[in-house]
């Protein structure tokens, strides 16, 4: 069995609850800035994050929920234009801090700092909003504690596909038997999966009743001393907060 060598981070619903308090009021304020009449509430986001990616989520509202919407002639542009807004947005809710990390995520990162242990970001977001989150609530250094960022349109095929997992692992010499993976969704675990990378789950809100049959363990949120999670599937080897030693336990097993 080979040693644990690197954590691989999702960041939106894994890191953060961006989702529903972030990203979703972004795309909204961007769309009410274009002068668009869109809305996406609560229930319509939860429908819409089956999509990965941003660009992808708006053509997909387009094409299954707002079908008589005229499309324009440069609808590439528009659609990254508006993105590109919302993107904007979303930083600013950052900067205001109203996007906290979820609870355990702070101190298990600077564990695994401390420790030595390898980290990188894994994700479907763009470049620009890891930096956000990761400077609003790490600090303005925070990104270099990562060997490697991958995110956003860095491979052609988003999650659930494999490919990120498998660029990212190359970038870091590494198998994916030597990492383990966080993740939140259904697209995340059968992206981690896919690659062959050990994944531990922590769900929010819109991932409750997604299927995490691949993963090896599944949590609330990654919890603190005092703080418990609740262990909704998997061994959690008698720990009631994810530290590093519980990591190591479930890669190991």
């Amino acid at each position: 069995m080979a040693n644990l060598q690197a954590l691989l981070f999702d960041v939106d619903g894994t890191l953060a609850d961006t989702e529903k308090d972030g990203h979703r009021v972004a795309f909204n304020l961007a769309f009410e800035k274009a002068g668009l009449d869109w809305n996406w509430d609560e229930a319509l986001y939860g429908e819409l994050l089956a999509v990965t990616g941003g660009k992808e989520r708006i053509r997909f509202y387009l094409d299954q929920f707002n079908t008589e919407f005229v499309k324009p002639d440069n609808f590439d542009a528009f659609v990254k234009g508006l993105h590109e807004s919302k993107t904007d947005f979303y930083t600013q809710l950052l900067a205001d801090g109203l996007i906290p990390l979820r609870p355990g995520v702070e101190r298990l990162i600077n564990e695994a700092r401390e420790q030595g242990m390898r980290m990188a970001v894994v994700t479907t977001t763009t470049p620009a909003n890891v930096t956000a989150l990761l400077e609003s609530t790490l600090g303005p250094d925070s990104e270099s504690w990562f060997e490697v960022i991958a995110a956003g349109d860095i491979v052609p095929a988003k999650k659930p596909a494999p490919d990120i997992y498998h660029w990212a692992l190359e970038q870091m010499g590494l198998t994916a038997a030597e990492a383990i993976a966080f993740e939140d969704s259904s697209n995340g675990i059968l992206s981690s999966s896919a690659a062959d990378v050990k994944t531990i789950i922590t769900i929010n809100d819109y991932t409750a009743e997604d299927d995490f049959s691949a993963a090896h363990l599944v949590l609330d949120h990654m919890g603190e001393p005092g703080q418990a999670f609740n262990v909704l599937a998997g061994n959690h080897h008698g720990h009631d907060y994810l530290d590093l030693e519980l990591v190591k336990k479930v890669h190991a097993n």
